[in-house]
């Protein structure tokens, strides 16, 4: 840009653009002279393998920082200020003036990370591992003057798309004043080919494993052979059976010559684990193994025995003892949480309501996380919400179901207590669920749970107005029928069989407490007990035995088609009502208990060798007149009756147009009548496929799973129902059915005994 001189009028002088090519040189030549001396500081005073800085002496606040006078460089290990690390100035001005002092696990664990080793860090949750591992990757690459065109120079992965977003806005708080781009990689966002356009172009890239083994399979030219830092975030749960296979697709294609880096608050110590992620010599470092609690230290524990029936009721009289706290409360499954979310909402405890599971949208998530952050609310939520997640001043969490394990129990009251701030759990676990209380209770390090009764007399029941509910809203009823279902799957499916049992638990009590008028049978159990049975069997072919006289077995064999038909025959829809007990000959059955009978539904035979025209006709004093006397002239002597051959050719002609007119309604009925119920039928298939993906991606699906297959077999018709399936045709070949006389047949017929009368 040209500047006229002052003084100098109409002379002109780019001034600006030499000035900023001196700017821009001048400060490249002030970043390589930074960049020298971070790395010979930390190569200098780099501490040991093995050592735990925080056992190293605390250099003075008011020590010199970088190199001294007479040459040495400062200490950095066992330092307790973050302007004390070799850190670049631009990630001091990021970290100012929110981040300070360092915490624990970021004194033990940075002067390792910034020498480029691998670490495993463990700390309890709340204690500040986020920027144990954004710093060395942000310094790791500007060190390394990293630019666009050097592609992927860092991978964050994260277990949810939740925690992936507090990660992204974390590092865009540190690195702001750093030239560095990174980009945010998680599912269930629709902008897919925006993002392969510009992956290429990110330097750091913080993702979830299913989304980035998307771009790694679908984006061109996506590279990643020179990536310098991997960090997994909740490192235990990427590790675990639900991301096995995406993340050893990952893992097979990055360099094997990478800094590695990862932090839980339950850190593995697999050899086997550890030996996929092809780690070199890692740092293990825990700095809460020697504590007393494997909890925050402001948290404050209580366990309390509540039967299964009666949770959602102390769940209520809690809320409602407790308006002007803010809760988090973890529940099993999806389905559990929207029918106590629905339920709750609408019967307006006082306080804000909102819920957060995984089967939720990425926007409509994101803004239930931001609006938990802002205000005084309610959250229900799975364990999606457990891992990583910073909710500012949760005052309670309470776990309504059991966690699966003790880490599981870690993660969930760590969103509370977080850093110095205190806060409060509370958790109710049934009878049948006592063993894990002796868990909590003996796990090293120790977890200080206190044991209360409950207080009964402020418990305020809800089954009935739950119930209430359910008939106002249908779809109400359907959702907690579901809720049913998956919460007995869950505790199923659990590994941990000494705390979890299924069998033991009050099923009939706990769908009453949810408001259902019956409970729901379980299939997926009905399942189960059948595959145990068919495993017991030596033949493929079950063989049956028929008495057949006395002294006489007959061996029958019965396909495994016909088995499983009849298996699909008895099972029915996935959630039926349970089996009512035959009625008893002289004996009433109990008062209050719904009863049904099913009749026992023949098949109609039609004999077509029945005697036709026996329908009499009675005159006034009683006699019985042939057929079709009531056309017959009586004027006659004799008592003989005359017809008219043109009158009854008139009126049967009548009558067969009347038929026909009758018969072509008939069949239009008939087709709307099919028409609409397969449309009820696809209704019913899509939203039973729905409800299976669902729970797929819960983790609860199994194979016994209650919904596993639809079945297509239809069902035997029995014409003697009242139903619309009774108008459906007759079956090809069979040789129990006729097909019915025409109405042309039935004419001739009546034509035919007139004249035979008649001669």
């Amino acid at each position: 840009m040209a500047k006229e001189l002052p003084g100098e009028p109409g002379k002109e002088r780019k001034v600006w653009k030499k000035s900023n090519r001196g700017d821009r040189k001048q400060k490249r030549l002030s970043e390589v002279q930074e960049i020298a001396l971070l790395e010979e500081w930390i190569e200098a005073q780099k501490p040991d393998n093995g050592t735990n800085p925080l056992s190293f002496p605390h250099p003075p606040a008011d020590a010199a920082v970088g190199r001294t006078a007479d040459g040495e460089f400062s200490t950095y290990a066992g330092c307790k200020w973050f302007r004390q690390l070799p850190l670049s100035q631009k990630t001091k001005d990021g970290l100012k003036p929110k981040y300070v002092e360092m915490s624990d696990i970021q004194r033990a664990s940075l002067p390792h990370s910034l020498c480029g080793r691998d670490v495993l860090g463990a700390a309890k949750t709340g204690s500040g591992k986020t920027l144990a591992f954004i710093i060395p990757v942000i310094e790791k690459l500007y060190r390394l003057r990293w630019g666009v065109h050097d592609g992927v120079g860092s991978i964050i992965i994260s277990p949810t798309k939740e925690l992936a977003g507090q990660l992204f806005q974390e590092l865009r708080t540190v690195g702001k004043h750093h030239t560095l781009s990174a980009g945010l990689l998680i599912g269930g966002r629709k902008d897919v080919e925006t993002e392969k356009e510009r992956v290429n172009s990110m330097n750091i890239l913080i993702c979830t494993p299913g989304r980035l083994l998307q771009h790694m399979d679908e984006t061109p030219n996506f590279d990643c052979s020179q990536l310098q830092v991997l960090v997994l975030d909740e490192a235990d749960r990427i590790l675990d059976a639900g991301f096995r296979k995406e993340l050893d697709a990952i893992i097979s294609q990055l360099p094997k010559k990478r800094q590695t880096l990862l932090f839980s608050a339950t850190q593995t110590k697999s050899v086997k684990d550890l030996a996929r992620l092809s780690l070199k010599d890692p740092e293990y470092i825990s700095v809460h193994a020697e504590s007393e609690t494997a909890t925050p230290e402001h948290l404050n524990q209580v366990a309390m025995e509540v039967p299964l029936e009666q949770k959602l009721d102390m769940l209520w009289s809690f809320i409602k003892s407790h308006l002007n706290s803010k809760m988090l409360i973890f529940l099993s499954s999806c389905k559990q949480v929207k029918f106590v979310y629905e339920s709750f909402r609408k019967l307006r405890p006082g306080i804000p309501l909102l819920c957060l599971h995984g089967r939720m949208r990425q926007d409509v998530r994101m803004a239930i996380y931001a609006q938990f952050c802002e205000k005084r609310a309610c959250l229900f939520s799975t364990d999606v919400a457990s891992r990583g997640l910073d909710f500012p001043a949760v005052d309670w969490v309470i776990q309504v179901d059991c966690p699966e394990d003790i880490g599981a129990y870690i993660h969930r009251v760590g969103r509370t207590a977080r850093f110095t701030s205190k806060g409060k759990s509370i958790l109710f676990f049934s009878p049948s669920e006592k063993e894990m209380i002796t868990k909590l209770q003996n796990a090293e390090p120790k977890i200080p749970i206190q044991l209360r009764k409950a207080n009964m007399q402020r418990l305020q029941p809800i089954s009935g107005l739950l119930a209430s509910l359910l008939v106002k809203y249908p779809n109400l009823q359907a959702l907690a029928q579901r809720a049913f279902i998956t919460y007995l799957r869950s505790i199923h499916h659990q590994h941990d069989k000494e705390v979890f049992d299924v069998s033991k638990l009050p099923s009939e009590e706990f769908a009453a407490s949810l408001g259902l008028p019956m409970t729901p049978v379980i299939r997926f159990l009905k399942q189960q007990k059948g595959k145990a049975a068919t495993k017991e069997k030596t033949s493929p072919l079950d063989l049956q035995k028929e008495s057949a006289g006395e002294n006489q077995d007959v061996l029958v064999a019965v396909p495994r088609r016909a088995q499983e038909a009849a298996v699909s025959e008895e099972s029915g829809d996935e959630i039926l009502l349970q089996k009512e007990a035959p009625e008893a000959d002289g004996e009433d059955l109990p008062d209050g208990l719904p009863t049904r009978v099913m009749k026992k539904k023949k098949k109609l035979k039609i004999n077509v060798h029945r005697p036709i025209g026996t329908r009499f006709v009675f005159d006034e004093e009683g006699n019985s007149l042939p057929p079709l006397a009531a056309l017959a002239d009586t004027s006659g002597t004799g008592g003989t009756f005359h017809f008219d051959k043109d009158e009854v050719e008139g009126r049967f002609k009548k009558l067969k147009e009347e038929m026909k007119r009758h018969d072509k309604e008939d069949k239009l009925l008939h087709k709307q009548r099919l028409r609409e119920k397969r449309t009820k039928e696809k209704m019913k298939l899509k939203q039973r496929r729905e409800e299976d993906e669902e729970e797929e991606e819960e983790g609860l699906s199994g194979s016994d799973s209650d919904v596993g297959g639809q079945n297509t077999k239809r069902h035997k018709i029995y014409f003697d129902s009242d139903s619309d399936e009774g108008s459906r045709k007759l079956p090809r070949g069979g040789s129990d059915f006729a097909p019915e006389m025409s109405i042309d047949a039935q004419v001739d017929l009546a034509l035919q005994l007139l004249n035979n009368m008649n001669s």
